[in-house]
């Protein structure tokens, strides 16, 4: 590089003198760049490198494993240019042009390219070997050119060049093109060699007793493009532990986005032409009616996933919604492998776990638990229920939908359509002599009421609310219609809860350049500082470079005790049930946060990102 890499690794003490000497070595014999030779040494990590770029010269990283380009973007520049100075163009807004270079310092290139395009460039650092595998697979290798020909010549010479969505045409027409030919011209980020293996054969479960076998994945060739495109995209989720698919039509982009960790990221962009058959193939395996493109429709796939000769039934909830430029389908996938029912494994802090719990040991009263979609309200409720789930007890749940099958426990699955709501259900529930009642959400003043009556007359109750924090939820409550001292006499407790990233432990590392005033500004008492320890995940290939893996709970447990009862009683506000709370020992939101953090559990970060003080 023309920078001074070596230099600049050894003033960050990330090599030894006799490293470098060595790595100048190995790059003399081997040639390419004196950053290879450290990574190829494994001296220091490519990552390692473009993080000390990054901040050397105040131009910002990125991860291309990350990032999806338009192709139109990549045909700004040309691909002998891309790979004679090792970079990539990314995005071009107005007049300005941001492409990704191993070396932020080399004008020629920047220069060159501002000439030839006529854009002003803003370069941004990526990785050496993230820059040549991005590169491969958008200009294409020489397989790709090979199958351009090819399919050039099955198209009769037409025009077969593959570089646009508009000209993927004769690929997806292609006869005999398998989905790897499709991965190898750029259509998409999926891993298929990792499904090559052998290893996953999918089959959709249409009933019980009726299953469709669509053969494996990878060795299937004969199967339409879509067909395979569908099947990738669910195993390919499940293969990132991705929670949610996002399949996004817009006006000129088709875009697939996977949920990883609370944290959407772009996988794929397809081309247009696939819109709507991709959208009418997911809604066939829902059983959803495909010429009703109006309204939002509901729907559950079931995949059969057999790896080394053992199955698992897999579902995905199906979200379909119009939007301006079509539908958007969103799945949610429903991993019973993932169901966390072990209480002690939440993330919850002693005090407030033994709270929660004393909480559903009781024969009745309301237990609520209230946060955002997403934040595991449902694995909570249901590691409740499943501690309470013995032979004695009768346990009805209202579910919209059920998400997972629990045995001994009596699930219903509300239908608005046909008006079993949560009223209707609950109303049956109390007909049906049960000792617990699981409400999943209490959207409206009927279903609380009933509710609210339900744990007067000797039912525990366990639902969920969508509220901010633990102490205002009573004033949600009340807001509904229901009367403050019927609140105080019903509800036992209030838990609410948030979902924050884990440190990746691969790549766990200790920081010490946080400041004690950022520590007491985020909440940590000033006697406190000092005390513990601080950790971040540097990024490693286990969590994709992202320094997280895996999530951990937020616990706001508020015990609905005799003082805070009083206040409840006189409409106190939710400001002054808070500061009640406290007296009493609760932990906030940000507090159980800050406890994660001395733990090492999580970021600084993560916590600021999910709560406020």
């Amino acid at each position: 590089m023309p920078v001074k890499l070596g230099e600049l690794l050894l003033k960050e003490n990330m090599v030894t003198p006799q490293q470098l000497q060595e790595a100048l070595g190995h790059q003399k014999t081997n040639g390419g760049k004196l950053g290879k030779a450290f990574v190829s040494l494994g001296y220091v990590r490519d990552e390692e490198i473009t993080s000390l770029l990054s901040r050397q010269y105040g131009v910002p990283s990125i991860n291309l494993d990350h990032f999806e380009v338009d192709p139109a973007i990549i045909k700004i520049i040309p691909a002998e240019t891309a790979r004679k100075y090792q970079i990539l163009p990314l995005s071009r807004s107005g007049a300005t042009l941001t492409i990704a270079m191993a070396d932020p310092t080399n004008v020629f290139a920047m220069d060159d390219i501002k000439f030839m395009t006529g854009y002003n460039v803003e370069p941004v650092v990526a990785s050496e070997i993230s820059l040549d595998e991005a590169i491969e697979k958008y200009y294409g290798s020489t397989r790709s050119l090979q199958l351009k020909q090819d399919i050039a010549g099955t198209a009769g010479g037409g025009n077969a060049g593959l570089g646009g969505v508009g000209s993927l045409k004769d690929v997806f027409d292609a006869p005999g093109l398998t989905f790897d030919d499709m991965a190898s011209v750029g259509l998409s980020e999926v891993d298929l060699d990792s499904m090559g293996d052998a290893e996953a054969d999918v089959e959709t479960v249409k009933t019980e007793d009726d299953e469709i076998d669509l053969g494996a994945l990878a060795k299937s060739s004969e199967a339409a493009p879509v067909i395979k495109l569908s099947n990738v995209l669910l195993i390919d989720a499940l293969k990132r532990g991705a929670s949610d698919i996002h399949i996004e039509p817009y006006e000129k982009e088709f875009r697939v986005r996977f949920r990883i960790d609370g944290i959407l990221y772009n996988v794929m962009a397809l081309p247009m032409k696939l819109r709507d058959p991709l959208t009418s193939r997911l809604k066939i395996m829902a059983k959803l009616d495909i010429s009703e493109k109006r309204l939002p429709q509901d729907g559950r796939i079931k995949i059969r996933l057999k790896v080394e000769d053992r199955s698992r039934d897999m579902d995905f909830r199906v979200s379909c919604l119009p939007t301006l430029w079509g539908e958007k389908i969103v799945l949610r996938l429903l991993d019973r492998t993932k169901l966390m029912l072990d209480m002690t494994k939440l993330g919850f802090e002693e005090g407030s776990l033994v709270r929660f719990k004393a909480a559903i040991s009781k024969p009745y009263g309301i237990v609520l638990v209230t946060g955002p979609t997403g934040s595991g309200k449902t694995n909570t409720l249901y590691s409740a229920i499943t501690q309470l789930n013995k032979p004695d007890t009768n346990i009805m749940t209202a579910e919209d939908p059920v998400e997972f099958n629990l045995p001994g426990i009596n699930q219903v699955q509300i239908k608005d359509q046909i008006g079993l709501n949560f009223a209707a259900a609950l109303r049956s529930f109390l007909r049906q002599d049960p000792n617990i009642i699981l409400v999943g959400e209490i959207r409206d003043y009927e279903t609380a009421e009933i509710a609210v009556k339900a744990a007067l007359t000797g039912h525990l109750v366990l639902s969920t609310l969508h509220t901010n924090d633990a102490p205002s939820t009573v004033s949600r409550l009340v807001n509904m219609g229901i009367e403050p001292f019927l609140v105080g006499t019903a509800v036992n407790l209030i838990q609410a809860q948030r979902l924050v990233r884990r440190i990746c432990s691969n790549c766990k590392i200790e920081i010490t350049d946080v400041p004690s005033k950022t520590l007491i500004e985020i909440g940590f008492p000033p006697d406190a500082v000092g005390t513990f320890k601080i950790f971040k995940g540097r990024g490693c290939g286990v969590c994709n470079g992202t320094g997280y893996k895996g999530r951990v709970g937020l616990y706001e447990v508020m015990e609905i005790s005799e003082g805070i009862r009083d206040l409840i009683m006189v409409g106190a506000t939710a400001v002054e049930i808070k500061r009640k709370a406290l007296e009493e020992g609760m932990l906030t939101l940000r507090m159980s946060g800050l406890e994660k953090i001395k733990q090492g559990v999580t970021t600084i970060e993560e916590v600021l990102r999910e709560t406020v003080l």
